[in-house]
């Protein structure tokens, strides 16, 4: 039986229009591809997502190596600024074009590749899974994570795995994550007393209030970093009162920050900090704060061992680099599958995702092939 092409199977799931969370007909291409040399496959519908769980082995088998991704895709933006067909994966100049080009259906088709011939071509003591989801680039509560609930439920275990996110920035092989820093988000809204302009004093000006604190907020060093981490970050992504009228101090501003913490934090402790400040300035200013604080991910870390050495020594192989360990950039899935097992994520160069004229170089998907058949081939051996 010839092996699986990665880039024809690449181009098959551009081709799906899965703008998230519609599943476009890619979670059915893989489902083919799987069942067809021999993985049980279990659709995880929750809500309106699509994800499939396919296994190849004995269930719940101690040596379960998993690999995780997802092929939903970011809306198009502009149409009109798109070159190339957004789902026509046309190859141009050795670059293959599309929406999820990068992000991540060739990660899928990849890792989906490798799996394949993998079984077909070794006995493998052991069993391999895939966790494919339909929700990564949404709101992401009914796909990873639903998989997981399921799995749980059915007694399916992971003992080690691979998100096949694009993690390098520059060159293939240069860069692996073995954590990511946790995010969250602050919706805040300052409430004073509307009054002119002109008579201050009989006002309660929110937006200075908002200002300040907002000012506090960016200004305060959380950490310096720490081994594994870059200092936390805090943004400030919007002030707003929609006020218009140059002589009149409105009742109402609110604005949005974003924050990237690391290990040295926990979401529970940047909240309490951020109500603490709040209070500060209602005190001040004699305004109201109220907040509503989104958790998306909390930072962790596989520290450096067997599983990211492993993954490290096949892309060098592949390659000729040896990746740096890195938890930069944002969130992805493996803030969910760390609870489960060891996680590592490991795929292309990632610097034309979410863009227009998402492409990915064709020479790289055969690449990232080969590098999950590696790390497949050493975790069994």
């Amino acid at each position: 039986m010839p092996s699986v092409d990665p880039v024809s199977l690449t181009a098959d799931l551009i081709r799906c229009p899965s703008i998230t969370p519609e599943e476009g007909g890619a979670l059915v291409v893989l489902q083919d591809l799987l069942e067809g040399a021999g993985f049980a496959c279990t659709r995880v519908d929750r809500g309106d997502v699509s994800n499939l769980f396919a296994r190849w082995g004995d269930k719940g088998h101690a040596k379960t190596f998993g690999f995780n991704g997802h092929t939903d895709v970011v809306p198009l933006g502009d149409r009109a600024a798109w070159t190339m067909p957004p789902f026509g994966a046309e190859v141009k100049d050795g670059f293959m074009y599309g929406r999820g080009a990068v992000d991540m259906k060739s990660g899928v088709a990849a890792f989906a590749a490798a799996a394949v011939d993998f079984v077909r071509k070794t006995p493998v003591d052991g069993a391999i899974v895939m966790t494919v989801t339909g929700d990564e680039e949404g709101v992401a509560t009914d796909g990873t994570i639903a998989i997981l609930d399921w799995m749980e439920t059915e007694g399916e275990r992971m003992s080690a795995c691979i998100v096949g996110e694009p993690t390098c920035p520059d060159q293939m092989g240069d860069m692996i994550k073995i954590g990511r820093r946790g995010s969250m988000t602050a919706w805040i809204t300052v409430t004073g007393v509307q009054g002119h302009s002109a008579y201050p004093h009989r006002a309660v000006n929110p937006v200075s209030a908002i200002a300040r604190l907002m000012d506090r907020l960016a200004s305060f060093e959380l950490d310096r970093g720490t081994d594994h981490f870059d200092a936390s970050t805090v943004a400030v992504v919007n002030i707003d009162t929609g006020n218009t009228a140059t002589n009149v101090i409105p009742a109402e501003s609110s604005g949005i920050v974003n924050i990237r913490f690391n290990d040295q934090h926990t979401g529970a402790g940047i909240s309490q900090w951020l109500w603490a400040e709040a209070a500060r300035i209602e005190g001040e200013f004699g305004v109201k704060v109220l907040m509503d604080i989104k958790i998306s991910g909390e930072s962790f870390l596989t520290p450096p061992g067997d599983l990211s050495t492993m993954v490290a020594n096949a892309v060098k192989a592949e390659t000729g680099r040896m990746p740096e360990f890195s938890t930069s950039g944002g969130t992805s899935d493996a803030r969910f599958i760390k609870n489960h097992c060891p996680v590592v994520e490991v795929g292309l160069v990632g610097k034309s995702m979410h863009q227009v004229d998402e492409r990915v170089d064709v020479a790289q998907i055969p690449q990232l092939k080969a590098i999950y058949t590696r790390i497949l081939r050493d975790y069994f051996a």
